[in-house]
């Protein structure tokens, strides 16, 4: 019960910081449309991670592909740092995406096929 409690804050603190992606995501509109574009993405991300608080077992698949790609974005932006393709205070945001994936892959609500000995049958 305490595991899914700390799934469902942590599902509302990135929910609110994807959300919060909105504001550079109209800054940016004429600078940097792709930036903008991303971030357009992230928002989209962050509702249907709220909406998922109340029930995270029924959005296993949403956990599991933002936990995925937030490392998968993390290691791309982080190769992009150390090779001087964006600047180095992009690790800030490698360092929040690393934290975001661990954390939910660690507190992913577990399969229910497999979940129980009692429910399988034999």
């Amino acid at each position: 019960m305490k595991r899914e409690l700390v799934l469902k804050i942590v599902l509302a603190a990135v929910g609110i910081l994807f959300i919060a992606t909105a504001y550079p995501m109209f800054v940016f509109v004429r600078q940097d449309p792709a930036l903008s574009m991303m971030f357009s993405l992230y928002v989209t991300l962050g509702v249907f991670l709220l909406l998922a608080v109340r029930n995270p077992s029924a959005h296993r698949s949403l956990i599991a592909f933002t936990a995925w790609s937030s490392l998968a974005h993390a290691v791309w932006m982080g190769t992009q740092a150390f090779c001087n393709m964006v600047a180095r205070a992009e690790l800030i945001g490698v360092a929040v995406l690393i934290v975001i994936g661990i954390a939910l892959i660690a507190l992913a609500p577990a399969n229910p096929s497999t979940s129980s000995p009692a429910t399988k049958s034999g």
